[in-house]
């Protein structure tokens, strides 16, 4: 089966403000916390009536973020801290997903930290397992350290805690600067039960203590203070087309919107969470495969070997693709079989889900592997270099060479369609099939030469 996803007690929800003073903030929970309650001119919702505070011990947190030289963990879109404390250490990874209004929805798992740090994680645990998928085997090194004060709250309802505050004041120490940067923050992790039921409160919070939504975690603010910048995907050039383009610049830029995709997608295909992330990278692959094929004679020489590569990857991606589906089939049979036939259909999953493991395995080597670098780094140069002046048809006018290429497709499907049709044999079925999406590739490559004008069909033609 795909990798588990995030469980309902991973995902964190958090209101992050801003304060100029935090006093404010911790009068108003000692009201609470004394039973003297919130007077004034608005009354709580019946339905944080009885919401009582508890203060909880001050604690001095040191924390160090950890990225690889190559920021391979913020590129796929998270963050990992190590905390220090009294009483321990532990491990985090989370996502970096942006606020609204100050409240923050996020992957955040944890483990203890090992005696011998960060590289000493086991790989079946919730952040050990990630982070060996998403940075392989290479070293991690620390890019900020930040140095909190926390005053935390916690808040209870009836017999349960329904959320913690905490009051932070935190230092960044800044490379290369005397003044470090200081922030106050006011936390409020809430149960995600308790969100709808505590928001009433907690933008009282906010009003009468003149906080403001954070727009950036504390990552995010030592990141831009220390003049750092989690580098984006590689630029592999122009990815719009032109008024009147070449059958070259037409090429290049459906190969490099396609790369862009394959790349986009593989951190989740990395992690394993979501199956349509790896399905996605390897339509990325088809894409581009497709795309060279249909514009050999208007490409450099090294695209034969780039489409040659793009297929090994496409194998690696194609054997966790094809189990995943195999496996939803096998669920889906579970659902619909008789009680007596369920013990077959589970022996059969667990066989394909240890051949899905080992294809998983395959694929993260491949990923982890310098041919795959040398792929994409190689790819990347012929990209943003563009097409040859030198190639004549690459300077040949698209609208006059793509019906031509268009049709050789039309025709490829209408002989397959026609011996199909006759035999019916699953193998002619299948080359339908096969014909029948390079053809849809090739016109979605060509829409914008003609506006309006392609959609219908390709519609048709993802039916069949």
């Amino acid at each position: 089966m795909p990798g588990p996803g995030p469980a309902p007690s991973d995902v964190e929800i958090e209101w992050q403000f801003d304060a100029l003073d935090l006093r404010p903030v911790e009068r108003w929970l000692g009201d609470i916390a004394s039973g003297a309650g919130l007077g004034g001119p608005q009354e709580l919702e019946p339905a944080v009536n009885g919401l009582r505070a508890r203060p909880l011990a001050a604690r001095r947190l040191v924390d160090a973020y950890l990225d690889t030289a190559d920021w391979r963990i913020g590129r796929s879109g998270f963050v990992l801290r190590v905390r220090r404390r009294a009483g321990g250490a532990e491990v985090t990874l989370k996502d970096s997903s942006p606020a609204t209004g100050g409240l923050r929805r996020r992957l955040e798992v944890t483990e203890p930290l090992p005696t011998d740090g960060v590289a000493a994680l086991g790989a079946d645990g919730p952040v050990g397992r990630r982070l060996h998928a998403l940075a392989g085997s290479r070293p991690l090194r620390q890019v900020l350290e930040v140095r909190t004060r926390r005053r935390p709250f916690s808040l209870h309802m009836g017999d349960g805690q329904v959320a913690e505050v905490a009051l932070d004041d935190t230092v960044i120490e800044v490379t290369d600067s005397a003044q470090p940067v200081r922030l106050r923050r006011v936390e409020v992790e809430v149960d995600p039960q308790s969100v709808d039921r505590l928001s009433p409160l907690v933008a009282r919070l906010r009003s009468e203590c003149g906080l403001q939504p954070a727009t950036l975690s504390k990552f995010e603010a030592g990141l831009l203070a220390s003049g750092l910048r989690i580098p984006g995907g590689p630029d592999v050039g122009p990815v719009s087309v032109g008024g009147a383009p070449t059958v070259g610049e037409l090429a290049f830029v459906v190969l490099r919107r396609n790369l862009v995709a394959m790349l986009a997608h593989e951190p989740g295909t990395r992690l394993g969470e979501d199956p349509e992330e790896l399905h996605d990278m390897r339509v990325a692959t088809r894409r581009m495969r497709a795309a060279l094929a249909m514009f050999a004679d208007a490409l450099p020489a090294r695209a034969r070997h780039v489409r040659d590569e793009l297929g090994w990857l496409a194998d690696a991606l194609g054997a966790v693709r094809d189990l995943d589906v195999q496996l939803e089939r096998v669920a889906e049979w579970g659902r619909e079989v008789p009680e007596s036939d369920r013990l077959a259909l589970g022996d059969l999953e667990r066989l394909l889900s240890r051949h899905r493991d080992e294809a998983r395995r395959r694929l993260l080597h491949a990923l982890e592997s310098s041919r795959y670098e040398r792929l994409v780094r190689s790819f990347t140069a012929m990209l943003r270099q563009g097409p040859s002046r030198r190639l004549a048809p690459a300077r040949a006018p698209a609208v006059v060479v793509v019906p031509d290429l268009v049709r050789v497709r039309h025709r490829a499907v209408t002989k397959a369609a026609k011996r199909a049709r006759r035999s019916s044999a699953p193998d002619d079925l299948h080359r339908l099939r096969i014909r029948a999406k390079r053809l849809r590739y090739a016109l979605e490559f060509v829409s914008e030469l003609y506006p309006g004008q392609t959609g219908k069909y390709v519609k048709r033609l993802v039916r069949l």
